[in-house]
C-alpha cells in the first residue's frame, strides 16, 4: 500500500460508539478520521428522541473523560435512583436503591440524540477529520494497514479501520465476518407517557408471559405537569400484539399498559407517537479480522431486557482505548495482531456472555409454563432479600 501511516484510525459510523470512539483514539494523539453516511440531526429542547438508554456510570465517567458529559448532563438527563423488577406470576420484587448502594444514583437515562449531538460538536476540538455524508465501498488490507474506498471513489489508507456502522455493517461484511441473526419474533414498543402515580426516579419492569414490560423515567424539563410523571416506556411484545397496539386508540393503548403494569403505577396517558423496534440477537463471528476490529451493534445487538447495548458497545470503546495507551507506553504498533486479538477475546466474550444471559432471562419470564412461573418470582424476591447479591448485580450492571 502507498502512504500507509497517513492515518492512524478510521472509524466507519457516527452513532453514540463511533463518535465516541473517534474522541477516544483522538485524545491518545493519533490520526483519526469518522465516516459517516448522513449527518445527525441536531437535538432540540423541544422535541424528544424516542430512543433512550440507561446509561450506566463507568461510560458517563469515559465520556467526562473525553470532555463530553458536562454538556450532555447540563441539557437534559434523568438521573435514576432505584430499580424495581417484578413478575406478573407473583412473588416479591427485586429492588435497587442508590441509598442502599452508597450511590448517589444507579445511571442517567439519556436521548440517543443528545448523545451524537454532544459527541459530533467535539469532533472538530479534537482533531478528527470527518467524512460525510461518505459510504465503505471496498476494503483491502495487508499486514500493515488497511485501505478503504469510499463512494465517491476516494480512497482512506489507516493502520487500523473500526466498524461501528451498526447491525447492518458494511464494513463488517466487507472483512468477511458472518453474523447470524437469530430472530425473536418480538417488538418494542416505544413512546413517552405520564404517570399517574409518581414514577420516583425508578426504572420499573415487569415480567409478563408476552414479554417484559418497563419504564424509565424522564426529564421533565421544566414542565410542573409532568415533573416526576414523565417516563419512556421500552414494551416486548410479540409481533402481532405489538402491531395491534401501535394502531390502536391512544385512550385503548393506554388501558392496556396501566394493566401491564398491572396498576402499579396507576393510568397511563400517552405524551408522544408510539413506534416500534424489532428484536433480534446478532452475535458477529469474530470481533476482528486483520486490522479491522467491530464494537458496538457491528458486533453484538442484544435484546433490551437490561438497557445494556448501547453500554457494551462503549465498554468496546473503553476496552480499545486501555490497548492503544499500553501499546504507547511500550512503543508498541496500536495494531499488533496480538494486541489486537487479546482485546477482541476479552470483548466478544464478555458481549456474548450479556446476549445469552439477557435473552435467557427473558424465555424464562416470558412464558406461561407451569414450572418457570411457579418459581421465577419467588427467585426475583429471594435475590432482592440478599444484599451482596444486588450489590453484586447492580456492579455489574454499572461496569465497576
Amino acid at each position: 500500500m502507498s502512504r500507509r501511516g497517513a492515518l492512524d484510525a478510521v472509524v466507519v459510523g457516527g452513532g453514540v460508539v463511533g463518535a465516541t470512539a473517534a474522541l477516544a483514539l483522538a485524545g491518545e494523539g493519533l490520526q483519526v478520521a469518522l465516516m459517516e453516511a448522513r449527518a445527525p440531526t441536531p437535538w432540540q429542547r423541544g422535541e424528544r428522541d424516542l430512543r433512550v438508554y440507561a446509561f450506566a456510570p463507568d461510560n458517563a465517567a469515559l465520556l467526562r473523560d473525553l470532555g463530553v458529559w458536562p454538556a450532555i448532563a447540563d441539557a437534559r438527563v434523568q438521573p435514576y435512583r432505584g430499580m424495581r423488577v417484578w413478575d406478573a406470576a407473583g412473588g416479591a420484587p427485586l429492588a435497587f436503591d442508590a441509598d442502599a448502594l452508597g450511590e448517589p444514583q444507579l445511571g442517567w437515562i439519556v436521548e440517543n440524540g443528545l448523545l451524537v449531538d454532544a459527541l459530533w460538536r467535539a469532533l472538530p476540538a479534537a482533531g478528527v477529520r470527518v467524512e460525510c455524508p461518505a459510504k465503505v465501498a471496498t476494503l483491502a488490507q495487508d499486514a500493515a494497514g488497511v485501505r478503504l474506498g469510499l463512494d465517491d471513489g476516494r480512497m482512506l489508507e489507516a493502520r487500523l479501520a473500526i466498524a461501528a456502522d451498526g447491525g447492518h455493517s458494511a464494513l463488517r461484511a466487507l472483512a468477511g465476518i458472518d453474523a447470524p441473526v437469530h430472530d425473536y419474533h418480538q417488538r418494542g414498543v416505544v413512546a413517552f407517557v405520564a404517570s399517574q402515580a409518581p414514577h420516583r426516579d425508578t426504572c420499573w419492569q415487569r415480567f409478563l408471559p408476552t414479554g417484559p414490560v418497563a419504564l424509565l423515567p424522564f426529564a421533565a424539563d421544566g414542565d410542573a405537569t409532568l415533573d416526576g410523571h414523565l417516563g419512556s416506556i421500552v414494551w416486548t411484545l410479540p409481533d402481532a400484539e405489538a402491531q395491534r397496539l401501535l394502531d390502536a386508540p391512544p385512550a385503548q393503548f393506554e388501558r392496556a399498559l396501566s394493566a401491564a403494569f398491572g396498576g402499579e403505577l396507576g393510568g397511563f396517558t400517552l405524551q408522544s407517537a408510539r413506534a416500534a423496534f424489532p428484536l433480534r440477537r446478532q452475535l458477529a463471528a469474530a470481533q476482528v479480522a486483520g486490522r479491522v476490529l467491530l464494537a458496538g451493534d457491528a458486533a453484538h445487538v442484544m435484546h433490551p431486557l437490561a438497557g445494556q447495548g448501547v453500554n457494551h458497545g462503549l465498554r468496546d470503546v473503553a476496552a480499545l482505548r486501555a490497548r492503544v495507551r499500553d501499546a504507547q507506553a511500550k512503543g508498541g504498533d496500536i495494531a499488533s495482531p496480538a494486541r489486537l486479538a487479546r482485546w477482541a477475546r476479552a470483548r466478544r466474550s464478555g458481549n456474548a456472555v450479556g446476549a445469552y444471559a439477557f435473552e435467557t432471562i427473558n424465555r424464562a419470564f416470558s412464558n406461561d409454563a407451569l414450572l418457570p412461573t411457579l418459581l421465577r418470582g419467588h427467585a426475583l424476591g429471594m435475590a432482592g432479600r440478599l444484599p451482596p447479591l444486588v450489590r453484586a448485580l447492580w456492579r455489574h450492571a454499572a461496569g465497576a
